[in-house]
């Protein structure tokens, strides 16, 4: 038997340091964000012949477009371009300079976004998160009424659903400095799923903690919470290798439109699982531990005495 419980400790202290991680690089640079939520103009330029990507970005400086984002497409002669608003005199502009320069050309794709249902899309998907939050918090409290204290395995949920977000995030800032990586709509839909997959898998362990529970009510939570942990082990890693092969495809053969979707669920579903193992069920036993109510005390000391 493995004591999963008894070194929780280091759990805390490994998601501790990621979390930090990422919380670090997204106050100092915060996420890459696409068109579709800052607003511009995404144009799909494939070329006849083969177009050297800093010969093109210098192009398109000429033009005025210093700023512009110029990704590899799917197509080995096809360029994304990233910038900021463009007419279609704009864009009839770029495509001639560009076809004067590199030769013929073909715009594939022109996918327009204003600023303002950029900042739509921001702000619904914030709502979105909150309101599924709330719901899952409520939902697990009902679930789990005929257990003492049914409201801490709702925060448990809750706390290891941020948990995995917060390092989905960190993780997309990181990635952002370094590859360039921009955040998209897509990018919002892998969130919500993995917010679903996590809760999910949560939910496995602690359904399993209170089967335990109600057959041995005299049995102290942590070993309650270690054998659920044992019993359910196998299907967690099972569930997440089947479908880290799905999601491995989607990354390397879905194609540039859902890269940012795949990628999200590949870091979520492998915090999912490690959260709904190492986190949430942990943290019911440091809880019920009093582990909290003491931090509690050493971070607010109790004031001295008046006069004393």
């Amino acid at each position: 038997m493995i004591d999963f419980v008894g070194k929780r400790k280091w759990y805390f202290l490994v998601s501790g340091i990621i979390i930090l991680i990422g919380v670090i690089f997204l106050l100092s640079v915060g996420l890459q964000r696409g068109i579709e939520f800052t607003g511009g103009t995404m144009v799909t330029v494939r070329f006849e012949q083969e177009v050297i990507q800093e010969e093109l970005r210098e192009e398109l400086a000429v033009l005025g477009h210093d700023d512009a984002i110029i990704q590899w497409s799917d197509d080995a002669q096809a360029f994304v371009i990233r910038t900021t608003e463009l007419s279609e005199e704009d864009i009839v502009v770029m495509q001639n300079a560009l076809t004067e320069a590199f030769g013929t050309l073909t715009i594939v794709e022109v996918y327009a976004i204003s600023g303002s249902i950029a900042s739509d899309i921001e702000g619904n998907a914030m709502i979105a998160v909150i309101v599924a939050a709330i719901g899952i918090l409520l939902y697990v409290t009902w679930a789990f009424r005929r257990l003492i204290r049914p409201f801490r395995y709702g925060v448990c949920a809750i706390v290891a659903l941020l948990h995995d977000v917060i390092i989905v995030l960190g993780i997309f800032s990181v990635l952002g400095v370094i590859f360039d990586i921009e955040i998209d709509a897509m990018f919002i839909v892998g969130v919500l799923t993995i917010i679903g997959y996590s809760v999910n898998d949560t939910i496995v362990v602690f359904d399993r903690i209170r089967e335990n529970s109600l057959k041995s009510p005299g049995t102290p939570l942590a070993t309650t919470v270690n054998n659920s942990i044992m019993e359910t082990l196998g299907r967690s890693l099972n569930t997440v290798i089947t479908t880290l092969f799905v999601i491995l495809a989607l990354l390397l053969l879905g194609g540039a439109t859902i890269h940012n979707f795949a990628l999200v669920l590949l870091i979520g579903v492998i915090s999912g699982t490690y959260s709904s193992i190492f986190i949430a069920s942990q943290l019911l036993v440091a809880w019920e531990n009093g582990a909290f109510g003491r931090l509690f005390r050493r971070v607010v000391p109790k004031r001295a005495p008046a006069g004393g």
